[in-house]
């Protein structure tokens, strides 16, 4: 699979990708699967309701069990009255995690990077550096190459690139290390260097 290269000027050839990572057949079932569990295993408990047992209310029979008419109560903190507890509260330990298996995400990962080759939304580049932490020479540099928003991906995020980044919200940079099936799929230009493309030719293969 040959991806076309950029520099600072533009277009700037071709690169030799490797057919087994960037010329897999597309498998949707595969890559939703593959993205759902990373956002779900992403999530974090962050609500908190209260059991019958935690609610403040008093343990003391509101009537009598029988002779009143009305229906049998044992306590205010019931779940069936206003105020009571929930049956099956939610808690902060709240476990969204998703299992996929290490052959399924490597496959995933690989048939979504051959289906933005196909769509030629993937282009390399040799390196990317910087010369000082600004977010203006990035910006400038980004655009350069003829992009607005980027998935920029290298073999190691410097701290010129890490500091320069931040302030951008339509850039982001990441190691190939943490390359992740979510921003592959949310960004429509991924642009990959020489070093990235074989380090996760190693991790995926």
């Amino acid at each position: 699979m040959e991806l076309k290269m950029v520099n600072d000027k533009g277009a700037a050839g071709t690169f030799n990708a490797p057919d087994a990572l960037f010329g897999r057949d597309f498998n949707e079932d595969l890559v939703h699967q593959v993205v759902v569990a990373y956002q779900a295993n992403a999530r974090l408990g962050t609500r908190k309701q209260k059991e019958r047992s935690e609610v403040a209310k008093s343990t003391r029979k509101p009537w009598r069990q029988k002779g009143t008419g009305r229906a049998r109560a044992g306590m205010a903190s019931s779940p069936l009255w206003r105020g009571g507890g929930k049956i099956f509260a939610a808690s902060p330990d709240e476990n969204f995690s998703h299992k996929v298996n290490r052959k399924m995400y490597r496959a995933g990962m690989a048939s979504i990077l051959s289906q933005l080759a196909r769509e030629d939304r993937i282009r390399v580049v040799d390196d990317f550096k910087l010369d000082a932490p600004k977010t203006k020479l990035l910006a400038q540099k980004v655009k350069s190459m003829g992009f607005t928003v980027l998935l920029l991906i290298t073999d190691e995020v410097d701290q010129n690139l890490l500091l320069s980044s931040r302030n951008l919200q339509n850039v982001m940079v990441v190691a190939a290390r943490h390359a992740n099936p979510e921003a592959l799929v949310r960004f429509p230009n991924v642009l990959l260097t020489k070093k990235a493309v074989q380090k996760l030719e190693e991790m995926l293969k």
